[in-house]
Order: structure tokens, then C-alpha cells, then sequence
């Protein structure tokens, strides 16, 4: 489902990643919520492909339907 998010212990301590780089799903959907257009992204990471970005934020999309319960 998402064969470009990794988790890995020994990578940022586990934290959902690229790939297995040291490039956190958080800081690549931080930067599209702040407005950076895919290529200012990619000029910044150059190992990042457009795919990572847009598995990204379908895995920030699929995470946000986690049902919340208010009492």
C-alpha cells in the first residue's frame, strides 16, 4: 500500500520515512503545507522522486482517517 514509506529503528528513531533515507514523511508534508511547490522539494532532496511526495501525503491522508472519539 505504501512501498515508499519506511519505518526502520536505526533511521530518525523509527519515525516514518522515504525509502529508508533519513527524510522524514513529516518534513515532506510540512513543506507541500507551507506552500513549497514538488520541485522546490525535490531541488532540496535530491534523492526524492515526485512519487515519494505524493505517497507522502496519501500516508498523512490515510493516517488522519484514525477515528477519534470525543466524550
Amino acid at each position: 500500500m505504501f512501498d515508499r514509506i519506511t519505518f526502520d529503528p536505526q533511521i530518525m528513531g523509527g519515525r516514518a520515512c522515504i525509502r529508508g533515507m533519513r527524510i522524514p514523511v513529516s518534513v515532506i508534508v510540512g513543506q507541500v503545507a507551507h506552500g513549497a511547490p514538488p520541485e522546490e522539494i525535490l531541488a532540496g532532496y535530491p534523492d526524492l522522486e515526485r512519487e515519494d511526495i505524493q505517497q507522502a501525503l496519501e500516508y498523512a491522508a490515510w493516517l488522519a482517517q484514525e477515528e477519534v472519539r470525543v466524550s
